[in-house]
């Protein structure tokens, strides 16, 4: 039986800027970060919130950034909205 295919991890311009502002050893540090979530897209976060456009969203804090994202099922996706240093 063929494994299904991965989802992805894709970063909101928010977040890109937030990430293209970092050091470029933080940048790709926070990427990893970014790909182990969309690697466990059924993993809960720390807490839930609601979105300006009313969408459930994990807030999920790992190695000093929390990560506000949500999962499109459908196209196998994890949609980073925010990102945030603590």
């Amino acid at each position: 039986m063929p494994e299904p295919a991965a989802y992805g991890s894709h970063l909101s311009l928010a977040a890109a800027a937030f990430v293209a502002g970092l050091p470029k050893r933080k940048q790709r540090t926070v990427l990893e970060l970014a790909e182990q979530i969309a690697r466990q897209p059924f993993r809960i976060g720390d807490y839930q919130a609601t979105d300006s456009a009313g969408r459930t969203v994990e807030n999920l804090l790992l190695h000093g950034f929390i990560f506000t994202y949500w999962v499109d099922h459908a196209a196998r996706e994890v949609r980073i909205a925010e990102i945030l240093k603590v």
